[in-house]
């Protein structure tokens, strides 16, 4: 596991931003307007025991079975824009607040990820922070089960991921004119399963951070 540093990790977000523009290459025959969302990645430093080194760690939820989308998914904090948010930071930074009770002053920006379009119509932007660890966790209980961490370097391992197909549902599959979509998914951890859009957020991360191609692997 590299050494990163809070620098090398934002020197890396904006060098990723530099060299590679905003896709949204499934969708692009869609031709509703995607409604604008965003995402805070967490990430933090802790030790396995006092005589360890510290490691990077993901700060991830699970949503409840009562939401209207994605339910009982593992995800990210975050969701739509309000209008009031004038920047994909607002959003994440807000909806991190609100669902899980972190404070947005806590939260260093680290930078921002290529937004993801996705079979849902939402463009996601991530946004991934540096957050205090631990930190008096409040859930939004009608929307956030649990909240957990994975270490990055597990998240890191080709091992720990593979890509699956699920059909693409109707009238999106016939406007696409395919009925299957590739989807990651990781191993589960602690019986927490990572999958579909946030975790291609998370591999796109690792891929960054890396300087390596891990999808497919």
């Amino acid at each position: 596991m590299p050494a990163f540093t809070e620098a090398y990790i934002a020197q890396r977000l904006e060098e990723a931003r530099e060299s590679k523009k905003e896709t949204s290459d499934l969708w692009e025959s869609l031709t509703d307007t995607p409604r604008p969302a965003a995402v805070l990645i967490p990430l933090f430093q802790s030790r396995i025991d006092k005589d360890a080194d510290l490691t990077w760690n993901v700060l991830l939820t699970r949503r409840t079975n009562s939401v209207a989308e994605h339910q009982g998914q593992v995800a990210f904090p975050g969701g739509r824009s309000d209008p009031s948010d004038t920047t994909p930071e607002m959003t994440a930074l807000r909806e991190a607040h609100e669902e899980i009770g972190l404070e947005p002053k806590q939260v260093r920006i680290m930078g921002r990820m290529d937004s993801l379009w996705t079979i849902s119509n939402y463009l996601v932007s991530p946004i991934v922070g540096v957050i205090p660890w631990p930190f008096p966790v409040h859930l939004e209980e009608t929307e956030v089960s649990t909240v957990f961490t994975i270490p990055l370097d597990w998240l890191a391992d080709p091992a720990n991921h593979e890509v699956r197909y699920r059909t693409i549902p109707n009238p999106i599959g016939r406007i696409l004119h395919r009925d299957l979509h590739p989807v990651i998914y990781f191993k589960s951890y602690n019986d927490e399963i990572l999958w579909g859009v946030s975790a291609e957020i998370t591999l796109r991360l690792i891929e960054i951070l890396y300087d390596k191609k891990l999808a497919g692997d």
